[in-house]
C-alpha cells in the first residue's frame, strides 16, 4: 500500500509540473526560436501566427503540446501499471496534468483553457470518449466560432461519456473530474456567452500587415 501511494505521488508531481509548463514557451525556445507570446493576444495572435508560420507552424505547435501531454500520462500508466492499475495511472496523470494546465504554480495559478490536454487524457483512458468529445468540440467550434463554447461542449462530453463508457469506477471518476475541471474553469466564459460578450474566432485572412510594407 505504501508503494502504491508513493507511485501516486510521483505521478501527481510529474503530471502537474508538466501541465504547468507553457507549451507556447517550450515551442518558442526549442522549435520556433522566437517568442510567440509577442505575436499578440486573441485573434491578433492567431492571425499573426498563421501569417508567419502557416499550416506547418500549427502542426509543429500541436506536436509540442501533444508530446508534453502524452509523456506524463504514459509515465503514470507505466508506474501504476507495475501494480496492475495502468488505466488508473493514466487517468490520474491526466487529471493532474489538466490541473497543472488550468492552475499552474509556475505562473501564479493562472493557466489556459486546457482543452487539448483534456482530450489527450480522455483518449488515454478510453479512446472512444476522447475521440467523440473531440468531434463534438470541433463541430461546436466550427459552427459557432466560439472557442469557449467548443471547450464547454467537449468537457461536457468527456464527463457524460466517461460515466457511460469507462468500466473501471476509479478511472471513470478521474476522467469525469478532469472534464469537470475544464467546465469550472470556463464558468466566466459561459456567462460571457450568455451575455453575448464572448469574442468569436475569425478564420478570415488578416491582410492589415500589408499596409506596413514599403513600396
Amino acid at each position: 500500500m505504501i508503494v502504491y501511494w508513493i507511485l501516486l505521488l510521483i505521478t501527481a508531481f510529474i503530471a502537474y509540473c508538466m501541465g504547468s509548463l507553457d507549451s507556447v514557451v517550450l515551442a518558442s525556445n526549442f522549435v520556433f526560436r522566437r517568442d510567440l507570446r509577442k505575436l499578440g493576444k486573441g485573434n491578433i495572435a492567431f492571425s499573426n501566427f498563421r501569417r508567419i508560420f502557416g499550416p506547418k507552424g500549427f502542426v509543429k505547435l500541436l506536436l509540442v503540446e501533444l508530446v508534453k501531454d502524452l509523456l506524463p500520462i504514459l509515465i503514470g500508466g507505466w508506474l501504476l501499471g507495475t501494480r496492475g492499475h495502468a488505466e488508473v495511472g493514466r487517468a490520474f496523470a491526466g487529471f493532474c496534468l489538466v490541473l497543472g494546465r488550468l492552475y499552474p504554480a509556475f505562473y501564479g495559478f493562472r493557466g489556459s483553457h486546457g482543452i487539448i490536454c483534456m482530450l489527450v487524457a480522455a483518449v488515454a483512458v478510453n479512446s472512444s470518449v476522447g475521440i467523440a468529445a473531440g468531434l463534438f468540440m470541433g463541430a461546436a467550434l466550427w459552427f459557432s466560432r466560439y472557442v469557449s463554447l467548443g471547450a464547454v461542449v467537449g468537457a461536457l462530453m468527456v464527463v457524460t461519456l466517461s460515466v457511460l463508457l469507462v468500466d473501471n469506477n476509479l478511472s471513470m471518476t478521474l476522467c469525469a473530474f478532469t472534464g469537470a475541471l475544464v467546465l469550472i474553469r470556463h464558468i466566466p466564459a459561459i456567462f460571457r456567452l450568455l451575455g453575448g460578450k464572448e469574442q468569436k474566432l475569425s478564420f478570415e485572412e488578416d491582410i492589415s500587415y500589408k499596409f506596413d510594407q514599403k513600396f
